[in-house]
């Protein structure tokens, strides 16, 4: 009898577990990346249609393959996946690789010894356990799941690392072909583990594009939301990673950058970093925002502003809100230096999915925008940086 009851206790628990690791992860991605679109969805007229259909999309950020979906099918959450983007008429989608983020994770200031929130998420997706216990393996898992699937559709998906995988992708979808173009970028600096030998790791892995920080400092230097009041700039080994980075031809990222680290990227030769994902500081005045003589100074070095979609860094919900902040930024640093960096599946509520990113070229033609400057914003003004910076070959 105690044998029947144990082994019945034993299934209940190998039961539980096992609901626990299908259903908690898809649950804490649906209330961590909701929408607020309205059930009707965002009007958009004929000729926003037209317009959106004519254009070359691109979008610096999104964290789509921190939460272990296969991103080949559509899915009913989250904001991303590549039927999703391909309906939004997406060409070039950077995803980023989240490895580490802080307890209680704020604008203002966290401790980089504050306890992880995506190591317990890794091991409740049952991720490797290489991925549990290391930031560059945790980095190169989700690298190898989008490898993954590239290798299994060709023909939807293909990874973007030189500048002639980026003229291929470009004439594959002159010629009418539904491909979606992605670039591998990690979200901080942190998984090369304080060891240069690692950015040749994530660079043969397929990344061209790493920020150098996320909500916390780290071996490179101090985050926007490090300790200290953000006042650390960047290390030697910064320095290092910085100078790799562009005789690599990858991508510096400043976004979640201190101020001082910001200038110190700047003062160095050859640099040209951009703010993948951000708002304008003037238009909504949050911490989230670096100060915009900074941007100024990032766009006179000929980087690229990316505007977010979330309320934090627009102030706002709506498309309408995205585009204004879009104006602002083009009212600060010119029209050939601002482009999109939704943070996508980055913990955040967006006014609407990849699907219907018709919503904002509506938004744009509203706020008075030509069709010109929406053509830069929207993707032109990535595709020209990336033709400059990314490898040749």
């Amino acid at each position: 009898m105690i044998r029947r009851i144990l082994t019945g206790f034993g299934v209940l628990v190998m039961l539980g577990a096992t609901a626990f690791f299908i259903f908690a992860p898809g649950y804490v991605e649906r209330g961590l990346n909701p929408t607020t679109m309205p059930e009707e969805g965002w009007p958009v007229s004929d000729e926003a249609t037209a317009l959106h259909q004519r254009l070359v999309i691109g979008d610096w950020h999104a964290d789509s393959l921190l939460w272990d979906r296969n991103l080949l099918k559509r899915a009913d959450r989250g904001h991303t996946d590549v039927p999703r983007l391909l309906e939004g008429n997406v060409a070039l989608q950077v995803y980023t690789t989240v490895t580490k983020s802080p307890r209680g994770q704020n604008y203002d200031q966290n401790s980089t010894e504050a306890p992880d929130n995506i190591t317990p998420l890794f091991m409740g997706q049952l991720r490797p356990v290489r991925s549990w216990f290391s930031l560059r393996e945790r980095a190169l898992v989700q690298a190898e799941d989008l490898q993954r699937m590239a290798k299994n559709a060709p023909d939807q998906l293909r990874l973007i690392r030189t500048r002639e995988d980026l003229a291929g992708l470009l004439d594959a979808r002159r010629n009418g072909e539904q491909v979606l173009g992605v670039m591998l970028g990690s979200e901080g600096g942190h998984p090369l583990e304080g060891d240069l030998a690692n950015l040749d790791v994530l660079y043969d892995s397929g990344f061209r594009l790493m920020g150098l920080t996320h909500f916390f400092d780290n071996e490179l230097g101090g985050s926007l939301h490090g300790e200290g009041g953000s006042g650390a700039g960047l290390t030697e080994f910064g320095h290092q990673v910085v100078r790799g980075m562009i005789e690599k031809g990858m991508v510096i990222d400043l976004a979640h950058a201190s101020p001082q680290m910001v200038r110190d990227v700047l003062a160095i030769e050859g640099t040209k970093p951009i703010l993948s994902h951000t708002g304008i500081h003037n238009h909504c005045a949050s911490h989230r925002n670096l100060d915009d003589d900074l941007v100024k100074q990032i766009a006179a070095k000929g980087g690229v502003i990316g505007i977010g979609f979330w309320a934090d860094v627009v102030c706002g919900k709506t498309p309408a809100d995205i585009a204004g902040a879009i104006r602002a930024a083009i009212a600060l640093v010119g029209e050939d230096h601002v482009s999109l960096g939704s943070d996508y599946d980055g913990s955040v509520n967006a006014p609407f999915d990849a699907a219907h990113l018709s919503a904002l070229t509506q938004a744009l033609m509203d706020a008075g925008l030509s069709e010109a400057q929406i053509a830069k914003v929207m993707g032109g003004n990535m595709m020209r940086f990336l033709g400059d910076v990314l490898p040749e070959a």
